[in-house]
């Protein structure tokens, strides 16, 4: 006894804090902007544009001045090095060598895809030489210095660092509005689960009005059984659809509890949190005209500037592979001072003797132009330009075919609006009509002109004719969320719908 006392107090206070647990309250709007911040999908594909992004920003810095520092500190080599000699075999000597310096290198890219870059090379060196005869050693410090000017500039040929910069702007714009079609998507997919939920809820509604009125149909028959006035078979029918309502409304339950989880996966909130809903069943008909949405779906949808941007980045791969067998030259260029001291002293005193170098040591300069003339290569670049060419036709086919394939959505889409507008009054009628019936059906229970049976088939249609309205409800507001999708255009505002507009 004091167990099963013990246990329900348990109980209580463990299931207290599941009672005290308040929900979150989500309009359709708050559900949006939650899912444009934090759902999956919404941040992966961010990711990816980021990238672009700083891709982009990578090609970009490519035209601005880079200094670059390069230390060895030290670098340390020992070796046997073969000493050739005349009329006899090569001797072997061992050489050894420690290094401490490094080189500064400034860069600066011209406009026309070449570099000119100022350098600098100092280090000090420590040589040691073991002849292979006697295996005595030699011994040397020096230091040396160098300061120069080179110039590296690629003739009749394409400036690739602006190439390179197009595609990467390309692929960044690209990736920007495939992020914006991604948000748009989004704010569709997630309207549509909003009243996933809410048909979920309202059939919740219905089975339990639907549960109540069979419970009161089954009390009435008890009443109506005690006294005689109807058979035991009716009893029993009304006792069936009662348990039948409460297994319905057990299942539309369930349901209820499934669309919800799914709804918070898909906007990314965490699945232990509590939510509800609030959604406003309201309906004013919206003034659709086709040509003004064909014209703003072709002006406005994304996947068409996708694909012009296909087709840019493709019209630049034909020029690349028309390289492969124009003629290329390069011109090299440097001119430099150099200094090496081997006197005796400190690094201080080396460094400054290698400066002194510099006066009696003549300078070192040079200029080569190199020039590339492509003469047989068996069709290969003339094939390589024909295969970029044809898939050029297919990206502008593409294109093509995506404009075509617009029209048509939109005129599907308009036409289902108007399809579900029509539905929607319809069986907006139907539902008053069958609640009313229901309702005579009821008086006629209750006063024996009509069986349980033909009461319960009574409040089957109406719980049909009710859902049948809140899926054509439903399936009005989704063409019309799903039209905004497509047109980028708000007819119910008249204006011209932008993502950052509904955040």
């Amino acid at each position: 006894m004091k167990i099963d006392l013990i246990l329900p107090i348990l109980g209580l206070i463990w299931l207290q804090p599941l009672h005290a647990q308040q929900k979150t309250t989500l309009t359709i709007e708050q559900a949006v902007n939650i899912a444009l911040h934090e759902s999956y999908t919404v941040q992966l594909n961010d990711e990816d544009r980021q990238a672009m992004q700083y891709e982009y920003l990578y090609y970009k810095a490519q035209f601005k001045p880079r200094l670059d520092l390069n230390l060895f500190t030290p670098s340390w080599n020992e070796q046997v090095s073969a000493i050739e000699q005349t009329d006899d075999l090569p001797v072997y000597n061992s050489t050894s060598s420690i290094q401490f310096g490094g080189n500064l290198k400034f860069t600066y890219v011209l406009p026309t895809g070449g570099n000119l870059a100022l350098t600098g090379n100092l280090y000090h060196e420590n040589l040691r030489t073991t002849f292979a005869q006697d295996y005595s050693t030699l011994k040397r410090k020096q230091a040396f210095s160098q300061f120069g000017l080179i110039f590296d500039q690629p003739v009749f040929t394409k400036n690739k660092l602006r190439e390179n910069l197009k595609v990467a702007q390309y692929q960044y714009e690209r990736a920007e509005l495939f992020f914006t079609r991604t948000q748009m998507d989004i704010v569709y997919n997630v309207t549509r689960g909003f009243y996933e939920v809410y048909k979920a809820a309202y059939k919740k509604q219905i089975d339990e009005e639907q549960l109540r009125n069979a419970q009161e149909a089954l009390r009435i028959a008890k009443l109506k059984f005690e006294t005689g006035n109807i058979p035991e078979g009716d009893l029993l029918v009304t006792e069936i659809n009662a348990l039948q309502s409460d297994v319905n409304l057990s299942e539309s339950a369930g349901e209820y509890e499934l669309q919800k989880d799914e709804f918070k996966l898909l906007i990314g909130i965490d699945m232990n949190e509590e939510i509800d809903i609030i959604a406003e069943m309201d309906f004013e008909p919206v003034v659709i005209d086709l040509p003004t949405a064909i014209e703003q779906a072709l002006a406005n949808r994304l996947e068409v500037k996708e694909e012009e941007y296909d087709v840019k980045l493709q019209q630049i791969e034909i020029d690349r592979a028309k390289r492969e067998r124009e003629i290329k030259g390069n011109i090299y260029a440097y001119y430099d001072f150099t200094g090496l001291s081997t006197q005796p002293g400190n690094a201080q005193e080396l460094f400054r003797s290698s400066f002194d170098n510099f006066a009696m040591r003549p300078p070192n300069r040079g200029i080569t132009f190199t020039l590339t003339v492509p003469i047989l290569d068996w069709g290969r670049g003339r094939n390589i330009v024909k295969s970029q060419t044809i898939r050029l036709k297919e990206k502008q086919l593409k294109l093509e075919n995506t404009n075509n394939l617009i029209v048509k959505e939109i005129r599907e889409i308009v036409r289902t609006v108007h399809e579900a507008e029509k539905r929607f009054r319809i069986n907006q009628k139907n539902k008053d009509n069958a609640t009313n019936s229901y309702r005579i059906s009821r008086l006629r229970f209750e006063n024996g002109d009509l069986s349980g049976q033909e009461l319960a088939t009574e409040q089957e249609r109406l719980s049909q004719v009710q859902l049948a309205f809140i899926d054509a409800y439903i399936t009005y507001r989704l063409a019309l969320a799903d039209l905004k999708r497509r047109t980028m255009w708000d007819f119910e505002n008249n204006r011209s719908y932008r993502i950052n507009e509904e955040k």
